[in-house]
């Protein structure tokens, strides 16, 4: 059964999966990325693309923000 206004797996059959929380924790992860994309490559005064922000993104920040992320999450769990 789905709720009202959400849609079922016979109308739409990803909807498991964009609900799911792994895919918001990617989208969260993939916006932080684009945001360094664009500071680097102001910085660089060009588009240095996606893969080189990538990788300088997990190179020098991923794990502080996971860190983040994690204890957002903990503390949304326990309400607020």
């Amino acid at each position: 059964m789905s709720g009202a206004g959400s849609p079922s797996l016979a109308t739409d059959p990803n909807a498991v999966f964009r609900n799911s929380a792994l895919y918001r924790e990617f989208l969260l992860e993939r916006e932080e990325i684009l945001r360094h994309k664009w500071y680097l490559s102001e910085q660089a005064g060009q588009d240095v693309g996606f893969e080189k922000a990538l990788l300088d993104w997990i190179v020098k920040h991923r794990s502080e923000w996971r860190s983040q992320r994690e204890k957002a999450i903990a503390k949304e769990r326990a309400g607020g």
